[in-house]
């Protein structure tokens, strides 16, 4: 995409939802990074579900160690990778009580020496409470960079750094959600929603889904109207030479 087709691309999402922020549900910077570990292979549906209850009993980390494994586990035992992420959890836990005063740290540097908190755990935390221009990268966000055209990588560290690159001002705080957001609903894994979607002419994504009830012809031909309108030439009348006959017998006599 060019510079100005990435600023449109980020207006109109941010004209669609001018504040987004996460999905999940969370009490404190803590509880928003055991929330963000307890995300990962994991639904913010699912993990709400779970998370809701516990942080109802624990919003610190020596809530958290007084709770023990054993009862996170029992808590987070819907979400996938119960087993270790309490494991994490507690120790996470332990070592934010003892080297960050019980602090959550707002480096990336400090956030991934953590137990079972990567790039991407860092990059939600840092961008959702210490309000840093971060891009984490998750299946969504690849999915749309590379569908679109907007940021394409073979790897979220390849999609994140592009983004980092290409994204403009005002938008770079939330580009993030507004990202994520659009491919969690508009841009599909399975099937993109392109007849509902506010930038289908800015994206390069070619088969566009028709809405239900259309003709695929009629899809394309929508996908098409928002760009800019092609004019259309009329035939130009030929005029007969001097030196031709105006009229010609159908066939030989």
């Amino acid at each position: 995409m060019t510079r100005d087709q990435v600023f449109e691309f980020f207006r109109r999402l941010a004209e669609d939802n001018p504040a987004p922020t996460t999905e999940l549900e969370y009490v404190n910077t803590y509880t928003l990074l055991v929330a963000v570990v307890l995300s990962a292979q994991a639904t913010d549906a699912g993990v709400n579900i779970a998370a809701r209850p516990l942080f109802q009993r624990v919003q610190t980390p020596e809530q958290m160690v007084a709770l023990g494994e054993e009862g996170v586990r029992d808590a987070i035992k819907t979400i996938g990778l119960f087993n270790t992420k309490a494991k994490n959890i507690i120790a996470l836990s332990e070592a934010l009580i003892r080297d960050h005063g019980s602090q959550v740290p707002g480096t990336r540097e400090e956030l991934e020496k953590l137990p079972g908190v990567g790039r991407k755990t860092a990059n939600v935390v840092l961008n959702t409470a210490f309000h840093q221009e971060t891009f984490a990268v998750d299946t969504h966000i690849f999915r749309v960079g590379n569908r679109t055209g907007l940021a394409p990588g073979k790897d979220v560290l390849q999609v994140e750094l592009k983004l980092e690159k290409i994204v403009p001002q005002p938008f770079r705080l939330n580009a993030h959600h507004w990202l994520i957001l659009h491919g969690r609903y508009v841009c599909k894994a399975r099937k993109p929603e392109c007849w509902r979607c506010p930038v289908v002419d800015l994206c390069r994504y070619k088969p566009k889904t028709p809405a239900p009830g259309t003709t695929p012809t009629a899809a394309r031909t929508a996908s098409r109207a928002p760009s800019t309108a092609r004019t259309a030439k009329a035939p130009t009348p030929r005029t007969p030479s001097a030196n031709r006959s105006r009229s010609r017998p159908s066939r030989l006599p």
